[in-house]
């Protein structure tokens, strides 16, 4: 048995597994040098849709990014065979890359990341959709690392309900003390990667540190076998723009 494949039993087994510096050297700093130029030169330009912040008269607060694949380098990147090997290995079967994101804790955020299933969002049958998220600085405890409920991914998609977290973000509605109590922390340095499954229930705390933030590459990748659930994610469209509403009111 290969390490991968050990790993692999780890995620079918947990719901995530981490692998260590999957990416490194003129890999890494290549990355981390386009993510730079992409917030530097094209996130002034994009809408309240696309570049979250927690203050947008303070970029030092930006906090997410989707639809990166509308810059040709990033569109280019959901092709990277590291990537696309990876994900068919676990998933058992060809894949489709969907759009990198970013995220961000700034320091001293106060908000922590919700417990909540990706799948809620794709509504993916059969779930065979997985993410890799990987650490582009430091991340650990203190500023608000992922944190991980062991065996959630067999338990289907869990109703959740809106949240006070930045953008429409949702929530497991009935996450149980005994259930926090279980949560594995993931702790990574500048690399490394967390592959979970879509529906492995995850959160994060808080950034406690006043210095750091916790900057993260990512990409989901769902097995060619994966067809959307047209009634599951028109449920979810109507609950997000509920929430759109409310928040404008």
């Amino acid at each position: 048995m290969t390490d991968l494949d050990a790993r692999k039993q780890i995620f079918q087994r947990d719901g995530f597994v981490t692998i260590e510096q999957f990416a490194t050297g003129p890999d890494f700093d290549e990355l981390t040098n386009e993510v730079a130029r992409y917030i530097r030169d094209v996130v002034p330009t994009l809408s309240e849709a696309d570049a979250f912040y927690q203050d947008r008269e303070r970029p030092e607060t930006l906090k997410q990014l989707q639809q990166m694949e509308r810059d040709p380098f990033f569109d280019a990147y959901r092709s990277n065979p590291q990537w696309i090997e990876l994900a068919q290995h676990f998933l058992g079967e060809e894949v489709v890359a969907l759009g990198p994101e970013w995220f961000n804790k700034p320091p001293a955020t106060p908000h922590a990341t919700p417990p909540h299933q990706d799948n809620y969002y794709f509504n993916l049958k059969p779930a065979n959709v997985l993410t890799i998220w990987m650490a582009l600085e430091k991340t650990d405890e203190e500023n608000g690392c992922l944190r991980y409920l062991p065996g959630s991914h067999t338990d289907g998609v869990r109703p959740h309900q809106p949240t006070q977290t930045l953008g429409f973000s949702q929530g497991v509605s009935d996450y149980t003390s005994q259930e926090a109590a279980r949560e594995v922390p993931v702790e990574m340095e500048p690399g490394d990667v967390v592959i979970h499954h879509g529906n492995a229930v995850h959160s994060a705390h808080a950034n406690r540190s006043t210095t750091r933030h916790r900057p993260a590459f990512a990409m989901v990748l769902k097995g060619v076998s994966c067809r959307r659930d047209e009634e599951g994610f028109a449920r979810y469209m109507a609950a997000a723009e509920a929430q759109r509403k409310a928040m404008n009111r």
